[in-house]
């Protein structure tokens, strides 16, 4: 049972979960046990200690411990720390034998897409284990020889006596292992077809969803079932709604993770991202007593707008008794107090002057008033994050006269399609052979990039020739944008983060080179505002591994002087955007400046029409974000307050 912290504190889980998020203990719509921690770096260390408890406790008995494993980024923080602890604290593998939940089909075991790829590189070639303790699907086996195997594969568990602890993640299909909606409680180990949905979630790994296998070797749901302990993990908002119908809502084989709640043993260990559309915390006053600080009392209000479709100052005494408030009406004394008050609080967010309106009272607003005109600069995770997120912000900054500056943290050289490689080199061959009759030189540069680029077989990387042009081309792309604004180049920086130039999806670990750019160019400018990507609960991903640089630097940084008078402003990405109870400041748009902001975005050509991680979005960037964007204004108008066309949203960090 999960119950140890990483530090040395003597803790169980519930004593963990409470101090880490101060949640609501009510857990009475939840039909599996279920554990929320504030991050997802915590809640795998916690899972990775289980894990080494049971180790050592079956090796203490002379018994070999039977672990089944999952892939995908769920359970990469669990092997990085049971790596550590076979390096730091002796854990041995010696006594461990592993089975892998699944494997795509067809699949050679040297593919980068490979979960045998996958498995090495994160923890068997990092620990003690035999070889022969390590059991993968086999991705290569003969189709007609398939069935046979998958039953070879059930047996050898069986003969084991069955798995001890079957860790797992979820898809948001609610597929565990490659059991997709239809699958039978009983099913075992056999060929799958897999969900649109899941293709397109794997698309990232294989650079466009038509390089994704259609089928897959799974264990089956009755072969998990059979686990005498499971630990479920899942990070981030992507997983809110799938997790929140798997622990609230009823069995069924549409959800097949719902079949864990028959599960004599099951936990699922969510981060708050994963949890956000538990009752427990996305309504905790139709759960329980509730305690109704600031925030809460933000977010029921304005949940209750948008249950009954009301503005909020049209909220009645009758309208919060029904909805389990009528404890917090008491506390303010009327219905009509504290509709005033969260107006007022909801209104004040809203401001045409992201850097501070000069000499205005700033004691109600969002930014400070002085300096009048400020140093800001703008972290884009990706070379396009800055126009797509908040451009519109990017220009009112520009146009009321502060000194802006982006900074592009990566190159963004993996998310361009060879085609585009193939035309520039074309251009750069032509262009060198302007007025000249012969020129072998251009003429072999263009056919070597081509011939790298038409060799590459699907999912492959990129020469270091040609993941170079891509991140030129992406560069020349965030100078046009930057020309759009009104900036000029030299305040453009573009980083080209270290931890990021692998030519995979998968990146290196952050290091020090890393922190010391990121530290250097804030130095460098010594903001008054720094703008930078909030996405929280992306675990895995580059905006999230860019924003904890931020905050390590920032770290870094706090007690100089300067950065006694610095905000930190969080924006979102191109998929999400901060609930009205989450936003601080709210940029609004005129249906020109929401236009020009477009325009922007339509500099980043290489994005334009088609994109290489479009995920199940059909949408491109500038759609997506629009929709987003007039949405948070309508959410806003519904609440009682001014219409606007459109409207980007920020979060305040605190330092």
């Amino acid at each position: 049972m999960i119950k140890e912290p990483v530090n040395d504190s003597k803790m169980d889980y519930r004593s963990i979960e409470h101090e880490m998020c101060g949640l609501n203990e009510e857990k009475r719509f939840e039909k599996i046990h279920t554990i929320i921690f504030k991050k997802s770096t915590l809640a795998s260390k916690v899972v990775a200690h289980e894990i080494a408890e049971l180790i050592r406790l079956k090796e203490a008995n002379n018994e070999l411990c039977i672990l089944g494993l999952a892939t995908g980024s769920s359970p990469i923080g669990v092997y990085n720390e049971l790596v550590r602890m076979h390096k730091e604290e002796g854990l041995s593998f010696q006594h461990v034998v592993t089975f892998n939940l699944d494997e795509y089909y067809p699949m050679q075991t040297n593919s980068l897409q490979s979960y045998w790829y996958f498995m090495h590189e994160y923890l068997f070639d990092h620990i003690d284990i035999k070889p022969e303790h390590i059991n993968i699907p086999n991705g290569t086996i003969a189709e007609e020889d398939v069935n046979s195997y998958c039953n070879e594969y059930e047996e050898k568990i069986t003969s084991y006596g069955g798995l001890d602890l079957q860790i797992l993640g979820i898809g948001r299909t609610g597929h565990i292992g490659f059991n997709e909606p239809g699958s039978h409680i009983n099913s075992i180990t056999r060929m799958v077809t897999l969900d649109q949905l899941t293709r397109e979630d794997a698309s990232g790994d294989f650079y466009g969803s038509a390089n994704v296998p259609r089928r897959a070797i799974t264990m089956g749901i009755g072969t998990i079932m059979k686990a005498q302990r499971v630990i479920l993990m899942a990070w981030g908002e992507s997983k809110a709604s799938i997790v929140a119908k798997t622990v609230e809502g009823n069995i069924t084989h549409h959800v097949p993770a719902t079949y864990l709640q028959n599960h004599n043993n099951a936990t699922f260990v969510l981060d708050e991202g994963a949890s956000a559309d538990l009752k427990r915390i996305h309504t905790p006053w139709l759960v329980g007593s509730c305690t109704w600080d600031e925030y809460t009392t933000k977010r029921a209000v304005i949940w209750l707008c948008q249950t009954v479709n009301k503005p909020i100052l049209k909220l009645t005494d009758r309208d919060y008794n029904e909805y389990g408030m009528n404890d917090l009406i008491s506390s303010y004394g009327s219905s009509y107090d504290l509709n005033i008050q969260m107006f007022n609080t909801i209104q004040r967010t809203i401001t045409g002057w992201p850097g501070g309106k000069p000499n205005a009272d700033d004691s109600q607003r969002p930014e400070r008033a002085n300096p009048a005109q400020k140093r800001a600069i703008i972290f884009s995770p990706h070379p396009d994050d800055d126009v797509i997120s908040m451009g519109g912000t990017f220009m009112r900054l520009h146009d009321q006269g502060h000194e802006v500056h982006v900074a592009y943290q990566t190159s963004g050289n993996i998310a361009v399609f060879d085609e585009e490689v193939v035309k520039y080199a074309n251009f750069y061959s032509e262009l060198k052979s302007f007025n000249h009759a012969e020129n072998e030189e251009s003429d072999s540069f263009y056919e070597n990039i081509k011939k790298a680029v038409l060799d590459k077989k699907p999912g492959s990387i990129d020469t270091a020739e040609v993941r170079r042009i891509k991140g030129l081309i992406r560069r020349g792309e965030a100078r046009a944008a930057c020309r759009f604004v009104g900036i000029p180049d030299k305040r453009a920086s573009f980083l080209d983060l270290p931890f990021y130039e692998t030519g995979k999806v998968k990146k290196k670990p952050v290091g020090k080179e890393d922190l010391e750019i990121t530290i250097d160019i804030l130095r460098r400018i010594k903001p008054h505002q720094i703008f930078t990507a909030g996405d929280l609960s992306d675990p895995h991903g580059t905006h999230r591994v860019c924003l904890e640089l931020i905050f390590q630097a920032i770290e870094v940084l706090k007690n100089e002087s300067w950065m006694k008078d610095c905000y930190v402003w969080l924006y979102r990405g191109a998929w999400h955007e901060w609930g009205v109870e989450d936003i601080d400041m709210v940029v609004p748009l005129s249906p020109d400046q929401l236009l020009k902001k477009r325009k922007a975005i339509f500099n980043h050509q290489s994005q334009k029409d088609n994109v290489v991680f479009q995920g199940s979005d059909n949408r491109e960037f500038w759609q997506r974000v629009e929709d987003r964007n007039r949405n948070t204004a309508t959410q806003y108008n519904q609440l009682g307050l001014s219409e606007y066309e459109a409207m980007e949203a920020f979060k305040r960090y605190y330092f």
